[in-house]
């Protein structure tokens, strides 16, 4: 679960990344190794960027800890949020771009249909606000606790694991689009799927770590 990223920002300029899991680096830092060093070890196994920090004294990359957020309130009396800025929703869950779409297309017909009125219905905004939560919600614990975190994974293995994740996805992604909830019944009945959909992974989330221990002693 590790990646170097590579990103253009213009003609001139490069965003160049390194992504990997706390423990990980963790481990690496334990070892005596320098946030610089580990940086420049993943970057040198790409030709054009070994040559690069061969060119440079030092390099000083900046670290942060990424967090997936979700705004519990993402629309008001005379606004709405969409996109990226409403959820952030892990680019490894590949609903990005169709949840920007999404939103722009529910805050749109919002505005038009609010577009005589004096400020956005109340229940509307806070339907849109809760079904942007939901699945961004849905969509980011579902990446962490099948993908990222080891019990699942470590289970059934990490191409069974990715169809744990991915089925449920991308049939509530579908039922979606069908339903296509506006209205406050409509909202909490796909509320309710997503949060049945996310009590069965936490429970074979939980079945699998508890049998953790018990296999890795066997083994």
């Amino acid at each position: 679960m590790e990646w170097v990223w590579e990103i253009p920002i213009n003609p001139t300029t490069i965003s160049v990344g390194y992504v990997a899991p706390g423990d990980v680096i963790k481990a690496k830092r334990q070892e005596g190794q320098t946030v610089e060093e580990i940086f420049s070890a993943k970057l040198s196994r790409f030709p054009r960027f070994e040559s690069l920090l061969q060119s440079v004294p030092a390099i000083s990359p900046s670290v942060t800890s990424f967090v997936c957020r979700m705004h519990g309130r993402v629309a008001g009396p005379n606004w709405l949020i969409g996109g990226e800025a409403a959820a952030m929703v892990d680019p490894m869950t590949a609903n990005g771009v169709t949840a920007a779409l999404r939103h722009a297309s529910e805050a749109s017909r919002l505005i038009i249909e609010s577009r005589q009125r004096d400020r956005i219905p109340y229940l509307a905004a806070a339907m849109y606000s809760r079904r942007v939560l939901d699945l961004a919600r849905f969509f980011n614990r579902g990446i962490e606790r099948v993908i990222y975190e080891s019990p699942i994974r470590n289970h059934i293995g990490v191409l069974k694991a990715g169809d744990v994740y991915t089925v449920p996805a991308w049939s509530l992604n579908s039922v979606y689009s069908h339903l296509r909830p506006r209205g406050v019944f409509t909202t909490l009945l796909f509320g309710c799927l997503l949060n049945i959909s996310r009590t069965g992974e936490y429970l074979f989330y939980r079945f699998c770590k508890w049998l953790q221990p018990s296999s890795e002693v066997a083994g």
